[in-house]
């Protein structure tokens, strides 16, 4: 692996990425069953835009929006062992959640096709996190296990 791709750590600097991102989800997955941190608590439902639940007072949330935090972080963590799971992990999961946006900019936030739930502030997370986590995958994996050097396939002249 290219030297100037590690970090102190050992590890390459898109696996820390990795690393971090998924440490995030995992932890807003779990502040959202936090009374307090999340508003109107009793008022969380399995799923649906029915959930009267806020974390931090501005992203709706339900048992299954947290679990879906929860889950992609651990998958995260899992993935960012390795320099291709952490690749993986940043350019799928940032491909899913700017298709969590889209879901979200196409569902009203009371209709019943919005089963997740999102609202506007989620709306602008998931974008976030999408992009991020894209360019996150895609910029710092460049010249991360090729020692900045290109492939020399067998088949071109």
């Amino acid at each position: 692996m290219a030297r100037q791709a590690r970090g102190r750590t050992g590890r390459a600097r898109v696996q820390l990425a990795a690393m971090i991102i998924a440490g995030i989800l995992l932890l807003l997955g779990l502040l959202g069953f936090v009374p307090g941190i999340t508003t109107g608590y009793g008022e969380m439902t399995f799923a649906g835009h029915r959930s009267g639940a806020e974390l931090f007072g501005l992203f709706q949330v339900s048992i299954l929006r947290n679990l879906v935090f929860v889950v992609s972080g651990l998958i995260g963590l899992a993935l960012a062992r390795r320099l291709t799971g952490a690749r993986v992990f940043l350019a799928v999961g940032g491909a899913l959640y700017l298709l969590l946006w889209i879901y979200g900019l196409a569902t009203e936030d009371k209709s019943g096709a919005n089963w997740l739930p999102v609202n506007g502030p989620s709306d602008w997370l998931h974008l976030a996190l999408g992009f991020g986590m894209l360019a996150l995958g895609l910029l710092l994996s460049n010249a991360a296990g090729t020692d900045g050097r290109l492939d020399d396939p067998i088949d071109r002249p």
